[in-house]
C-alpha cells in the first residue's frame, strides 16, 4: 500500500470518527488541535483503521507523538507495513 493510500484510509476513518466530511487532508494537519480528535476518537480512529486497512496495531507500540499529525500517524502506519507486512506495532 502505498502513502497516498494510507493517508486516504486516514482521511475516510476520519469522516467517520468526526462525523462529518474532511474533504481535504493534508499530512500537516494536527488531529487534535486541527481535526479536533480526543482521547475517544482516537480509539475509534485506530479501530476503524484496523478493520479498513486489515492491520494489527499494537497499542504498548503507540507514542503521543504518533497521533500529532496526519504525518506521523501515515509514517507509522507506513513503517509497520514495511516491517511486517500488515501486522504494526
Amino acid at each position: 500500500m502505498n502513502r497516498d493510500e494510507i493517508v486516504e484510509h486516514v482521511r475516510v476513518a476520519l469522516n467517520q470518527v468526526l462525523n462529518r466530511e474532511v474533504p481535504e487532508l493534508g499530512e500537516d494537519a494536527r488531529l487534535f488541535e486541527d481535526l479536533s480528535l480526543d482521547s475517544t476518537s482516537v480509539i475509534e480512529l485506530l479501530m476503524g483503521l484496523e478493520d479498513t486497512m486489515d492491520l494489527e496495531i499494537d497499542p504498548d507500540d503507540l507514542e503521543p507523538e504518533v497521533f500529532r499529525t496526519v504525518r506521523t500517524l501515515t509514517d507509522f502506519i507506513e513503517a509497520g507495513y514495511a516491517n511486517a507486512g500488515a501486522m504494526v506495532g
